[in-house]
C-alpha cells in the first residue's frame, strides 16, 4: 500500500446530483428541461424539494434526499464519499444568506477532495453537460485515503 493516489472511474452513465437554492430552483428546472434528453440517460438524485420539483415539472425521475437545510447537502456529500455520486449540478444563490451555509461549504469541499465535477451556475453546467466526457468513462485520481489513514495512525 505505497501508492499515494488511486484511480477511480466515472462510468458512461453518470450519477448526477441536482441541487438548487430556493431563488434558483426555477432556473434549475428550466435547465433540466433544456437538457432533458441527456439527463434522461443518467441516474438523477437531489435534495428533497429540488428533486420533487424537477420530477413534477419535467417528468425526469429524481431520487430525493432530505431538503438541504434538513441535512440533504450532507447526504449528497456522504454519497460522494461512498462513490455513488460522480457529478453535481448546484445552482447556488450567491446573493442570499443561507442558514445551512456550513453544510453547503462542506459539500463543495468534499466534491473537491474526491475530484467530482461540480457546476455552481448555468454556464458551467452547460459546458459540463455538453462535454465529450458525458458520453464516455472518465478516470480521475484521488488521494489514497487508506494509505493516508494508515500513515497518520502510525505517527500520532
Amino acid at each position: 500500500m505505497n501508492q499515494d493516489f488511486i484511480t477511480l472511474t466515472i462510468g458512461k452513465q453518470k450519477n448526477i446530483a441536482l441541487i438548487a437554492h430556493d431563488n434558483k430552483k426555477a432556473d434549475l428546472i428550466t435547465w433540466c428541461n433544456d437538457h432533458k434528453e441527456i439527463l434522461s440517460t443518467h441516474f438523477l438524485c437531489g435534495t428533497g424539494t429540488t428533486a420533487r420539483m424537477i420530477t413534477d415539472k419535467t417528468g425526469l425521475p429524481v431520487k430525493g434526499y432530505n431538503s438541504g437545510p434538513l441535512g440533504g447537502d450532507q447526504q449528497i456529500g456522504a454519497k460522494i464519499v461512498e462513490g455513488k455520486i460522480d457529478f453535481v449540478i448546484f445552482f447556488s444563490d450567491p446573493l442570499t444568506s443561507q442558514p445551512h451555509d456550513p453544510d453547503v461549504k462542506a459539500l463543495l469541499r468534499i466534491a473537491q477532495v474526491y475530484d467530482i465535477p461540480i457546476a455552481n451556475n448555468k454556464a458551467t453546467a452547460d459546458f459540463m453537460i455538453k462535454s465529450s466526457c458525458m458520453n464516455e468513462e472518465y478516470e480521475h485520481c484521488i488521494i489514497n485515503f487508506h494509505k493516508n489513514i494508515k500513515e497518520r495512525s502510525e505517527t500520532l
